[in-house]
């Protein structure tokens, strides 16, 4: 009995570690395709990315609900279900065909299949935000807490960030060149991949034993709100510019090599914007290692001070000095934009941990509160697009919204972090 238990926690485990691999494979999803939907729809490169995390706004809180009151076994079945739904609309749009016609916007007629592929998204978003309310405290769980349980949810993101520079990678194999041509056909493998991976973990999943220490779990009595520390309502803040940061560094560096026009160019954008996320794997590698000896608060001021400078690098430097990649030159300053990875793979836990530092009882609900916020990966990056398409501004200029939400994030890790409402009790 006792090795069926190991067995079965192994199976759990290594089954947790590839669905915290595939919420960052779905999620990536939204740059490259926009690339495709972008030709045709040059106002709707950033709709899908923002729709799968304009859903966090509205799953957030529930998802903790959910963990409570059906535990984690039954809410990561469910998440899988959405999962496979989302990518099922989303291939659906690439078979539907252009021919009707919704309305017209911006004097562009919009067909169907354009609408559902922003469904699909929207529903893919419920499903990340689930598994993501799922997977850390589970992997933690499963690890028996302390310093296993870290070193597996350490494993798992790690995991996450390698499949982070698959999806553009396998995108821009698959499209090469985004043309008229070009359709959400010609990169179905990648959603049969993500529906086949939660098929096969919802199996998994639904035949072994998981921890559930919420069901059945007396919610403690809040005197206050979450937000009433400063710390945490300045904290929420930065989440919310963090995952605007991390999303929209690559998203636009896909988008201007791919403007470049040259043959092969998704392909490299493809490229460039997967070294950017290898780039976040290493961080997180070697944060993982200094973690015991540098503080969260000095590792968040050198990466948020180093991530400015590099983009500024990135703006100043010209088009003109470039390197060579597949026979293409290509600006320099692209290199500068994917050296950002190094600096964001930290922010989202350094930002974490200082922002529920002595909350005691208040975690749990400052951190649902937290995955709300995660909706800043859609709302920044749109606000981004907009600022890339303006002609006096352009894509390379969009990038000071970048600096100024990463000048907050070093606001707050130098100043903004402190708990000054240690009268609040929080047991």
């Amino acid at each position: 009995m006792t090795q069926e238990k190991t067995n079965g926690k192994l199976i759990a485990i290594i089954t947790m570690c590839f669905i915290f691999a595939m919420i960052s494979f779905v999620t990536n999803m939204g740059a490259p395709f926009g690339n495709i939907w972008g030709f045709t729809y040059p106002f709707a490169k950033a709709w899908g990315n923002a729709m799968n995390f304009i859903a966090y706004l509205f799953m957030g809180i529930p998802a903790g609900k959910m963990l409570v009151k059906y535990g984690y076994k039954k809410t990561a079945l469910v998440a899988l279900v959405v999962g496979i739904v989302g990518l099922a609309f989303q291939y659906l749009s690439s078979i539907t065909g252009d021919a009707t016609k919704v309305f017209t916007y911006d004097g562009i007629p919009v067909a169907l299949n354009l609408i559902i592929y922003l469904l699909g998204a929207f529903i893919c978003g419920f499903c990340v935000c689930m598994l993501n309310t799922v997977v850390n405290p589970m992997l933690n769980l499963l690890g028996g807490g302390g310093n296993k349980g870290n070193q597996l949810i350490q494993v798992g993101g790690t995991l996450n960030s390698l499949t982070a520079t698959l999806t553009p990678l396998l995108a821009g194999i698959l499209v090469g060149t985004v043309t008229a041509d070009t359709s959400m056909t010609d990169v179905s493998p990648l959603l049969f991949i993500g529906m086949a991976v939660f098929a096969i973990s919802f199996v998994i999943i639904s035949r072994v034993t998981i921890p559930e220490p919420t069901l059945g779990k007396v919610q403690p009595v809040y005197e206050h709100s979450p937000l009433a520390f400063r710390h945490t309502l300045l904290g929420v803040i930065a989440i919310f510019f963090y995952v605007g940061i991390e999303i929209g560094i690559p998203m636009e560096l896909n988008f201007y090599i791919v403007n470049l026009g040259f043959e092969g160019s998704a392909a490299i954008g493809g490229t460039l914007a997967a070294a950017y996320w290898i780039m976040m794997l290493v961080g997180r590698a070697s944060s993982s290692a200094i973690s015991g000896k540098v503080s969260t608060k000095m590792q968040m001021t050198v990466v948020s001070s180093v991530a400015i400078a590099l983009l500024l690098i990135a703006i100043f430097l010209p088009e003109s000095v470039s390197f060579t990649i597949s026979g293409h030159e290509v600006p320099m300053k692209s290199i500068f934009i994917a050296a950002c990875g190094l600096c964001t793979s930290v922010m989202w836990g350094g930002i974490f941990n200082l922002s529920v530092e002595g909350l005691g009882k208040y975690t749990e609900a400052a951190s649902g509160i937290f995955m709300t916020m995660v909706v800043g990966g859609g709302i920044m990056p749109l606000i981004q697009e907009a600022l890339a398409n303006s002609p006096s501004i352009g894509i390379i200029g969009s990038y000071w919204l970048v600096i100024a939400m990463l000048a907050y994030i070093l606001f707050y890790s130098t100043v903004g972090c402190k708990n000054v409402n240690k009268d609040i009790k929080v047991d």
